[in-house]
């Protein structure tokens, strides 16, 4: 039997079916346009100026209030409460935010994710929205394609709220049926009590599946809008996309240390507890909400779902605020540090979670660890110090254990950051970011090679102390101002690790490289006249090893000053 015939026998039934797929297919379509333009200009203002808005998270979270201040004008910035509660999970982890810092950030970025929903109900159906969007997006791709120009960024983010309004005003024309053929939805929603809860459940389930509860409030306000859901199931499932937003900050947290579990979970319990307290509440919130926007909830229903969003986050926050630090506190009981936790064993994970990732929050979690690692190398610096002025078997007992242990824990970190750093590169950044990017790679090797110097120094100490290496205590005393002074350069390294050098800083570096140097010959020339004279060979090679190593180190510490004179 053929299509013709099918049509024919049963002209209800075919025309129904294919109608249905076609509307499924097209809704699929216009989700995908809505949600790849969220990301794209979510990825656009990043470029462009999420840096200055992570270090601002980092710096900005004093107290309470500058701290949901912070989180709900960096989340309007870049249209994202999940990409902003992801980065402060990472900043967590990496020790940059404490825990009680994060829950005030995560209060703000809830409150600012709700400027999507009064985008769309401010400007999606007001007017023909395609007029608007297909300029828009040209208008970007032209600060793309003239590169002199140098606003690809802002063109990549005007290109994406581009999309988003086309792939809205898709979707509005997409779901404007006849309410007869959506028959089953218009069922759904009657009943009572329980479809609320219904509601709920669509809600969290299409804001895990899509990541997003910007794009599902989006989705909630057009079908709302073509009269396809009515005010109380659409209440509901804006409240459940609440709950589902959740998961981003969840899968951020895997693998992650104690406090960024715990920040997660902050994440979770503030939605799910401030969720269910609206449910129960939920007609006097309606009223409330009908009371702020005056008029029939039929005709300006997008303002209404919009405020409701608002409202709703604005409540759950002012309740939520007195108690950080018990909320803290809360998630510190619930949550325990595993057993694995050790110090000695160095983990840093590269986590990414769908349309949220932001290479600036991750080159930051990056140089917090390059920073770390340069403290070890500062560490075990100071440990082989103590060696050059106490040659005695208590130095091998006291620090060799310990040293060596730095070492392996520096091998750690050498190894997951440069993996790290590289599956940085593969997230959507500036030229600057990946140059800086290419910098921090050659950074931590040099922090490595410098971790083996000093473990190499510390075997020749060993070596001269169980051997009982008789040198002249002058010879010693000479070691004292060159160690001293590649010391010096060691802190000059630590200060400025992740700051840019002005070439006069450079230019300091190599004069204390230089300096460095000159004492390396001049002891070198020492050694060699008492090798002349008739001195143990031993002795005097294993010395001019120790002045050969230290002045690695001082090469290494050249190196990074230099690379960090190439960032920008």
């Amino acid at each position: 039997m053929y299509f013709s015939d099918i049509e024919k026998c049963h002209p209800f039934w075919y025309c129904r079916e294919v109608n249905i797929v076609k509307v499924i297919l097209e809704i699929i379509g216009s989700l995908g346009f809505l949600m790849y333009g969220m990301k794209m200009m979510s990825d656009g203002i990043q470029k462009s100026a999420g840096e200055s808005l992570q270090r601002a998270l980092g710096l900005m979270t004093s107290n309470r209030f500058l701290a949901v201040f912070t989180g709900l004008v960096i989340t309007m910035i870049i249209q994202s409460s999940s990409a902003t509660t992801v980065m402060v999970v990472s900043f967590v982890n990496a020790g940059l935010l404490s825990l009680t810092q994060s829950v005030g950030v995560i209060f703000g970025a809830n409150i600012g994710t709700t400027i999507t929903a009064w985008i769309v109900a401010l400007f999606g159906f007001k007017f023909h929205i395609t007029a608007f969007a297909v300029p828009v997006f040209g208008i970007g791709y032209l600060l793309i394609f003239i590169k002199r120009l140098h606003k690809e960024d802002l063109g990549e983010a005007l290109m994406g709220f581009g999309l988003l309004f086309l792939g809205l005003g898709m979707l509005s024309n997409t779901v404007s049926v006849d309410s007869k053929d959506m028959l089953f939805l218009t069922n759904l929603q009657k009943g009572g009590y329980g479809v609320i809860w219904l509601g709920v459940l669509i809600g969290l389930l299409l804001t895990m599946l899509i990541h997003s509860s910007s794009a599902s409030t989006a989705i909630i306000i057009t079908m709302a809008y073509n009269h396809l859901l009515t005010w109380e199931f659409s209440a509901a499932m804006v409240l459940g996309s609440n709950i589902g937003t959740t998961i981003d900050s969840v899968l951020a947290s895997i693998g992650t240390k104690v406090n960024a579990r715990r920040a997660a979970l902050v994440h979770v319990l503030f939605n799910i507890t401030g969720t269910l307290v609206a449910v129960f509440f939920l007609r006097p919130l309606l009223s409330l909400v009908d009371f702020i926007i005056p008029g029939p909830v039929e005709s300006n229903i997008t303002y209404h779902i919009a405020m409701l969003h608002t409202v709703f986050n604005v409540l759950a926050t002012c309740a939520f605020l007195p108690f950080t630090k018990q909320i803290a506190h809360l998630t510190e009981r619930i949550i325990k540090p595993r057993i694995d936790e050790e110090e000695d064993v160095y983990r840093l994970e590269f986590t990414e979670t769908v349309g949220k990732e932001n290479a600036a929050a991750y080159i930051i979690r990056a140089e917090k660890e390059i920073s770390d690692m340069t403290e070890v190398v500062t560490s075990m610096f100071d440990r082989i110090q103590e060696g050059f002025s106490d040659r005695s078997p208590e130095f091998i007992e006291k620090n060799v254990d310990a040293l060596t242990k730095k070492e392996n824990y520096a091998d750690q970190m050498h190894e997951q950051i440069t993996r790290y750093l590289v599956n940085c590169t593969h997230l959507p950044m500036s030229d600057n970011q990946q140059n800086n990017i290419n910098v921090m790679i050659q950074i931590v090797d040099n922090l490595e090679s410098m971790t083996d110097d000093c473990f190499s120094v510390t075997m020749l100490l060993k070596k001269s102390i169980e051997k009982k290496m008789l040198f002249p205590q002058e010879d010693f005393d000479r070691l004292i101002p060159y160690v001293d002074l590649a010391r010096e350069f060691l802190q000059f390294i630590q200060k400025n690790i992740n700051t840019h050098l002005t070439s006069e800083e450079v230019q300091l570096a190599a004069e204390i490289e230089d300096q460095i140097d000159l004492f390396r010959k001049n002891l070198k020339k020492v050694a060699r006249k008492r090798l002349e004279s008739g001195a143990d060979v031993k002795s005097e090679l294993l010395y001019i090893d120790l002045v050969r190593q230290i002045e690695k180190i001082g090469d290494r510490a050249y190196n990074i000053s230099f690379e960090l004179g190439q960032t920008k």
